[in-house]
């Protein structure tokens, strides 16, 4: 038991440090406005319903890439609401688009999302590595993802609600462009997304950065300490870390999990990767399901990102959606969440396993 609950917190405590590191960069990052004003100058480019909804999917896109799932949900849900109402769009969407892209664009690189570092724990891939790998997989997930959004709220983006008329190209929202400040959130994303490319163990060097350039934001009195505190969530991050500990720890006591992803089909990986998302959330089932090397790491990634897009309780960074969005006055529901993922899931995770068997016969 000591050897088994040893080898789990070994696995466990750097991606959790790593997602800290990268909350707080993109908390430091917002109290510089680069959020803002990147939406707000997407909600100001000529175009209908159609440009605005897909030119603010692609930052959360860039975002989540860079600076992982929770972070996009967290700081651009409330920007990418405000821009669909500048424009009097209908925000449906908008809403769900963030969280459903989110999850599905958290596949390219390590940093992404916290499922990745903990498939991959020990295995020392650095992110140009793991996002080669990712790529084909990621691209038809990302894209799926998106075509699913449009199809089903496909009549919103051609009524735009309310009367005022919008100038030519709908570009005017009446309201002067956020400028942004450019200092210690930018070099800290710079920075980050540096070492999470290059560096095979980030979790330390992110986790640094983030504390210098909050440091120097709480010096300059640009953030307070406690909006520090909310973004890197330290009760719930700490909360999801005890529990994969244990859901770790029981695993390679067990053995149980570690035999069956080692004999599991690429498809079947995929297939109990979703259904563990749903019942105990992403994070600890990756641990509970790694514990031992799996034979198709990628399809287990699959399932584990795209998995809760099916459950508001699958992931995290949804958990996070769900509350942010509500504290915007919008009203997303679990019951409709669910009803699309339904369509979108196994949409999505078989285009990805599809695009990752074609690029990589041997990894389905």
């Amino acid at each position: 038991m000591p050897a088994s609950l040893t080898q789990a917190f070994a696995q466990t405590w750097p991606p959790f440090v790593l997602i800290a590191g990268l909350l707080v960069v993109g908390a430091v990052a917002a109290s510089d406005r680069l959020f803002e004003a990147a939406g707000g100058a997407l909600a100001r480019l000529p175009g209908g319903g159609y440009s605005l909804f897909l030119s603010l999917m692609a930052l959360v896109v860039v975002v989540t890439v860079v600076l992982n799932l929770d972070t996009s949900v967290v700081f651009l849900t409330p920007i990418v609401l405000h821009a669909a109402r500048r424009r009097k769009m209908v925000e449906t969407a908008f809403l769900y688009g963030v969280v459903f892209v989110s999850n599905a664009a958290s596949l390219l690189l390590p940093g992404s999302n916290l499922t990745n570092l903990l498939v991959i724990d020990g295995r020392n891939v650095d992110g140009r590595a793991f996002a080669a790998g990712m790529a084909p997989s990621w691209a038809a997930a990302t894209v799926v993802t998106l075509v699913v959004v449009l199809v089903w709220r496909r009549r919103d983006f051609a009524t735009p609600r309310g009367c005022r008329d919008l100038p030519p190209g709908g570009s005017d929202t009446g309201e002067p462009p956020v400028v942004p400040r450019w200092g210690a959130g930018a070099v800290g994303v710079a920075v980050a997304a540096v070492v999470v490319l290059l560096v095979p163990d980030p979790a330390l060097p992110v986790f640094g950065v983030g504390v210098g350039v909050a440091l120097a934001q709480v010096v300059a009195g640009r953030i307070p300490v406690g909006s520090l505190r909310r973004a890197a969530n330290p009760l719930v991050l700490g909360g999801l870390a005890v529990l994969a500990v244990a859901l770790g720890t029981l695993s390679r006591v067990w053995g149980a999990p570690g035999r069956l992803m080692a004999s599991a089909g690429g498809v079947a990986t995929s297939a109990i990767a979703v259904v563990s998302s749903c019942l105990v959330n992403n994070l600890p089932a990756a641990v509970l399901l790694s514990s031992a090397t799996p034979a198709h790491p990628r399809a287990l990634l699959i399932g584990l990102n795209l998995g809760p897009n099916l459950a508001v309780t699958g992931s995290l960074a949804a958990i996070f959606w769900l509350r942010v969005a509500r504290a915007e006055g919008a009203q997303p529901t679990v019951r409709t969440y669910s009803a699309v993922g339904l369509v979108l899931v196994p949409l999505s995770v078989a285009a990805a396993l599809a695009a990752l068997a074609a690029a990589s016969p041997g990894a389905v």
